[in-house]
């Protein structure tokens, strides 16, 4: 990095410093080292936040990723250009794909020995290209990055020069683009450090962020540093957005409706699926990466099930409807989560993969709490574990006749073989045991079954 812009950018900072009136200089280190993904973007988002609250005087972006979702990598983008202090994206030791898109949005570039920078071709979840609609898509992000830092007057040539030669930004997308001197048509350009720094694309090297401090001539007793530290929320956040939980959250959305469904009633099936359900979406809610129809179609399959359970009996086309509307909303949101311009065969392959994934363990979770070896715990919620016995009360007719079995009565009707008897004055339905009995005739009571007493003849007792 020249003198010349060093010293620019420290005017920058000393002006920034002035202007808040703040004692010393505040430089506040932002980490982006892992794959870019949605938490990636709302670690971003609060550390840009929380930076621009201390009036920080200079943002580091410290980069150490592979790279990962454009459409994060795009806000994130977005975020450093606009952030209103000088920014250096100081690389240690990767910046690939999105990460070089990252690289090229803050003012100034650091590198380690032994970094790289570069290889941002878009590929699907499977790791191959993507048609060139999207290569075309990243070409124009990464050329219209390089060129939002203007041209910068080179004495040398006597003339005012791209200070990041937008070109070579498209050349690590587009292995087609030949760059003289540089590279050919054959492949997809990254940089080493000391070819960033002659191309114009890296301003030195530093093999920490002190080192990159003292290169910029910060003196380190003038010099606060803070560094973004993640909140529990947002750990919490980040944690309910990867694939894995995910698959479990449908698991349980998937089982809680299915129990419901057998025994229908508000209890803990439906509770467990409701705020599986909260889990599910609200990291994306938060990261803004679901469309409002999404959660609406969600909500309405919902409702579609309720209405079934509670107001129509059996089940037809609203808990039909209401299931697919449930299973398509899932899919559509990871669909969302992971595109940023169209969607390819592969984004709608990687969201069918977590949600079948989800409805296999969902199956295996029914199959295990309904077969004899889920705990008893579970058993006494699902499905029945006692039989009604008839010394225990558990009757349906009327038992109170048995107790004149073993008396005598008389027949009042002839008996063929059902008809009435006569026994302290009240009259009762009867069943002759064996033959016909005619009417005044003496009869034994023998037995009381199905509500009837049955009787035989004296003379046969």
């Amino acid at each position: 990095m020249s003198r010349k812009i060093i010293s620019i950018i420290i005017s920058i900072i000393g002006l920034t410093a002035f202007a808040s009136g703040q004692s010393g200089r505040l430089v506040y280190v932002l980490p982006i080292q892992e794959e870019i993904n949605p938490t990636t973007w709302l670690y971003t988002r609060q550390g840009c936040e929380e930076a621009l609250k201390l009036h920080a005087d200079l943002l580091i972006i410290h980069l150490n990723t592979y790279g990962g979702s454009l459409q994060e990598a795009d806000s994130i983008r977005t975020a450093i250009m606009r952030f209103p202090a000088p920014t250096i994206a100081f690389i240690d030791h990767n910046a690939a794909s999105a990460g070089a898109l990252i690289a090229l949005a803050c003012d100034s570039v650091f590198m380690t020995e032994g970094a790289s920078m570069g290889a941002a071709t878009v590929v699907g979840a499977d790791g191959a290209p993507l048609p060139d609609k999207y290569q075309s898509y990243m070409r124009s992000m990464m050329r219209s990055t390089a060129e939002a830092h203007g041209k910068r007057w080179v004495e040398s040539d006597s003339a005012y020069l791209w200070w990041r030669d937008p070109l070579i930004a498209e050349a690590m997308v587009d292995p087609r683009i030949t760059v003289p001197g540089l590279i050919d048509s054959t492949k997809v350009l990254s940089f080493t450090p000391n070819e960033a720094i002659e191309w114009g694309y890296a301003d030195g090297t530093a093999s920490s962020i002190n080192d990159l401090l003292e290169k910029l001539e910060y003196h380190t007793d003038n010099t606060r540093i803070s560094t973004y530290q993640p909140t529990f929320t947002s750990k919490l956040l980040g944690f309910l957005g990867s694939a894995a939980v995910q698959a479990f959250l449908i698991m349980i959305i998937v089982g809680g409706i299915y129990f419901e469904l057998k025994s229908p009633g508000l209890g803990f099936p439906a509770a467990a699926a409701i705020i599986a359900a909260i889990l599910y979406f609200l990291p994306m809610c938060i990261t803004g990466t679901v469309s409002a129809w999404v959660i609406i179609m969600f909500i309405t399959g919902i409702i579609s099930i309720a209405f079934e359970i509670f107001v129509i009996p059996g089940f037809g086309i609203a808990g039909i409807c209401g299931i697919l509307a449930i299973a398509s909303s899932i899919i559509i949101a990871l669909i969302q989560k992971e595109t940023v311009i169209g969607v390819t065969l592969s984004d709608v392959a990687y969201a069918c993969l977590i949600f079948f994934i989800g409805l296999a363990m969902a199956l295996a979770l029914i199959w295990y709490l309904s077969s004899k070896f889920a705990p008893k715990l579970v058993k006494h919620t699902v499905e029945l574990q006692r039989t009604q016995q008839v010394r225990q009360g558990y009757i349906g007719v009327d038992m109170s006749p048995s107790r004149h079995i073993g008396q005598t009565a008389v027949t009042r009707t002839d008996m063929r073989p059902s008809g009435k008897i006569m026994l302290d004055g009240e009259v009762y339905d009867a069943v002759a045991a064996e033959g016909f009995i005619e009417a005044g005739q003496k009869v034994h009571i023998i037995r009381y079954e199905n509500a009837q007493l049955y009787v035989t003849t004296i003379e046969k007792t």
